[in-house]
């Protein structure tokens, strides 16, 4: 099975080659799970401000392929370039280039709001500003009013908030995001909208998962359903 996506600034294999000198690309990528064939022959290129939506029913390989792109899984063939070298070369500068946002929101119950993000911002970010990084993106994600409720206490929309506010608080050039907007109301949605733009804006990029509903003008799509994919 082989998927094509829209790729980002090229309409050939020549300017894909060319655009994937510079951000972030993928070549012949396949995953296996198990026995099973995921997808295969994946190819992306993504510029600097540029956007890929991963599209596709539950069980079409969106939730794999990020785990791919984030260095959690090795993919059964193809390579992950950024910048035109391999990340496999180095592991440890790909994972500092980015920040993956999956299905749980690594939120620790037991400590206050602020006390988790403000862990995350330390470990993620600069130690030094932690807490004040921590505090400006709980005020951008709307929940700065929370921040001394222990995280148990809160709904799943304002955790899915939380967990998104790593975004904010440890900036960083690379973002992975897997349905970002479960469990958000529109107005929390129009924040993801808002904060996935500013970060195109500033040269970022951004490979979101979604069934629908986020707006991301001018973005590549990439529709994973159409390879009759069966895997998370």
């Amino acid at each position: 099975m082989t998927a094509r996506s829209s790729t980002i600034g090229a309409t050939s294999p020549e300017a894909m080659t060319r655009s994937s000198d510079s951000g972030f690309a993928a070549r012949g990528l396949a995953c296996i799970r198990g026995e099973r064939s995921v997808f295969a022959g994946v190819d992306f290129a993504i510029a600097p401000g540029g956007a890929l939506l991963l599209r596709g029913p539950n069980g079409s390989g969106k939730s794999s392929l990020l785990r791919l792109l984030a260095g959690l899984l090795a993919p059964a063939a193809g390579t992950i370039t950024w910048n035109g070298a391999p990340v496999a070369d180095d592991p440890e500068a790909h994972h500092a280039r980015l920040r993956y946002v999956g299905h749980l929101d690594a939120v620790k119950p037991v400590l206050t709001v602020a006390e988790n993000l403000t862990f995350w911002a330390g470990l993620l970010g600069a130690p030094a500003g932690a807490a004040d990084a921590a505090a400006r993106a709980l005020e951008r994600l709307g929940i700065g009013h929370l921040a001394d409720v222990p995280a148990q206490l809160l709904s799943a929309g304002q955790r899915r908030r939380l967990g998104l506010a790593r975004l904010v608080a440890a900036p960083a050039p690379l973002w992975l995001l897997d349905e970002p907007t479960v469990t958000l109301d529109a107005a929390s949605i129009a924040i993801v909208e808002t904060m996935i733009a500013e970060h195109r804006a500033a040269g970022g990029l951004a490979i979101v998962a979604s069934h629908g509903g986020l707006a991301a003008p001018d973005a590549a799509t990439l529709d994973l359903g159409r390879l009759g994919g069966a895997a998370p």
